[in-house]
Parts: C-alpha cells; structure tokens; sequence
C-alpha cells in the first residue's frame, strides 16, 4: 500500500486539474523521449525490473533508476487517460515503460536457463519455463520502442491509494492474466475491462494475454527502432 500525507493528497488533485505541466529533459534523453514521472507527476512509478520484485528474481539489465520512459506521443496520450481517473481519485501504477534491449536479452537468457525455477511458484506455477517464449516473452518488444507500457489502477482510500482488485498480479504468467477470462470473479473483470477501455479511448491497445500490457498505436510506431539507452 502507498501512503501519502494530507497536505500530498491536496497537492496531488491540485496538479491534476492542470493540463499545462511544464516539462523539461534533463537526463539527456533520446529525440521523442519524455520521462513520464515527470511529464504526468500525477502517476505512481513502481518500476519492478529495477529490483528483485519480478520474475527474474534479480535487477535486470538497464534499469538503474525507478523511473518511466516513453516515447512523446504515447505519453501525451497517457497523460490524457490520467486526467480521467484524477477526476475519480485514481490514477496509474506504472510497472514498466521503456525497456533497454539489453534487458530483453537478459529475459532471453533467464528462459534458457531452466535450471533457475526460483521464480516458478510466484510467476509461472502453471507453464514450463522454456515455454514462456513466444506467448509471454519475446526477443524483440514493443516495450523497447518507447511505446508499450504495463499498468495498473490505483484509488484513493483512507488516505492511501490501494491497487483495483484485477484478480492476478502483474507478470504471473497463466491464462488466469488473460484479459478477458473465466478464471476471475465479475469483479474483477469489470475491472480489467475498465482499465482497457479507458486506455483504449486514448489511443493505446492492449495485449490480450497480459491484462496490464498496452501499446500505443499510430502510423509512426511502425518506423520506431529497438532502443538500447540505459534507464537512469
């Protein structure tokens, strides 16, 4: 749970109402980068390749900072879906944007690796882990492109955001984190489906596998290439 101070909450909608949040690049991003944390400091950043919290079970390749990165149209149209839920006392969770290259080649190695089932149990308790490629992890991701994003929502309640019950954490991979499946309660499909309809309407689509997996999608998209800079 993620708690905040009285006078943050304050500050926090204050912000929110204002769609003209100036925005400067001082980490020397590539051209069309933004650093959403800061472009849109109304979402919550929890960037889970940056620790040991993933299904890796270690920090991975890249990522030196808790921090969010997304091509500049991907994330003007995050920062329109932000301001839909900032009117609801809500606002995003963001797990991971920007990925190096280099991090998805550590993903690759890791699949190869079926020696490593620490994870097993926590991440993938239903599927091999040589299976994993393909359906769940690719070589090449839309992630290191700059406009995919993995997401959730969170509410305000007692002071604290709280994540929306979506009936299976991020990165477990099973047909329970389909995004439309019998295996949760109405709930939390209701759930599910709000957040992608909500991220539809702006513009992003989502990877029916992973519930938390949305892509910005535009013509330019298709000319982006694979990046490889370090998140810092």
């Amino acid at each position: 749970m993620i708690h905040y101070a009285y006078i943050f909450i304050t500050l926090f909608f204050l912000i929110s109402c204002n769609s003209n949040t100036e925005y400067t690049n001082p980490y020397n991003l590539p051209e069309d980068f933004v650093d959403v944390g800061q472009f849109i400091p109304q979402v919550i950043i929890d960037a889970r390749y940056n620790g040991e919290n993933n299904f890796t079970g270690n920090r991975v390749d890249g990522y030196l900072a808790n921090k969010c990165f997304l091509r500049e149209q991907a994330a003007h149209a995050l920062k329109k879906a932000t301001y839909e839920l900032t009117s609801k006392n809500m606002t995003f969770l963001i797990f991971d944007c920007y990925r190096p290259q280099r991090a998805v080649d550590q993903f690759i190695r890791w699949t190869e690796d079926t020696n490593d089932q620490s994870t097993k149990e926590m991440f993938y308790p239903n599927i091999k882990k040589d299976k994993l490629l393909g359906p769940y992890i690719a070589a090449k991701s839309g992630h290191s492109k700059g406009n995919t994003i993995d997401l959730t929502i969170v509410s305000m309640k007692d002071n604290e955001f709280k994540e929306m019950n979506m009936g299976s954490k991020f990165d477990l991979f099973d047909s329970k984190s389909h995004t439309v499946t019998n295996l949760i309660s109405s709930n939390e499909q209701e759930n599910r489906l709000f957040l992608k309809e909500l991220l539809e309407r702006n513009g992003f689509e989502n990877y029916d596998l992973e519930w938390w997996h949305f892509t910005f999608v535009s013509e330019k998209n298709r000319d982006y290439e694979y990046m490889d800079f370090l998140i810092e």
